[in-house]
């Protein structure tokens, strides 16, 4: 589902992608703050560093680190730090409240179909 969302057209995946996160960030920090989700999206990043390291470590409030990142890159290198930076967070996100909790925040933040298809390839 991530990849489907974040692959959706690949003409705007750069604005696509950060559409996503801001409102995954919206609807999270409401429950653990904005420190927390900082701290959860610094955490995955710098995993994802490892595949990807263009990406830029450390929080990122309005995305603006990310977003220039994703400028500088291919629209394939885009979708698949993407893609991989998203299944880390959502991974660790799973790991720490549960599958059932995480999907129901996935879709409260990006509609019922996002979230099943993420929550599905996730815990494959």
């Amino acid at each position: 589902m991530i990849e489907r969302n974040v692959m959706r057209s690949p003409g705007t995946i750069r604005a696509d992608v950060i559409v996503l996160w801001e409102r995954l960030a919206v609807e999270l920090s409401g429950i653990i703050g904005q420190g927390g989700f900082d701290t959860l999206y610094a955490r995955s990043v710098h995993v994802a560093r490892a595949r990807h390291p263009w990406l830029d470590e450390g929080a990122d409030p309005g995305f603006d680190k990310l977003g220039a990142g994703l400028e500088a890159q291919e629209p394939a290198a885009v979708g698949e730090a993407s893609i991989a930076l998203l299944i880390i967070f959502t991974d660790t996100l799973i790991q720490l409240i549960g599958a059932p909790l995480t999907t129901a925040i996935l879709r409260s933040a990006w509609g019922r179909d996002t979230a099943d298809t993420a929550a599905k390839g996730i815990q494959q």
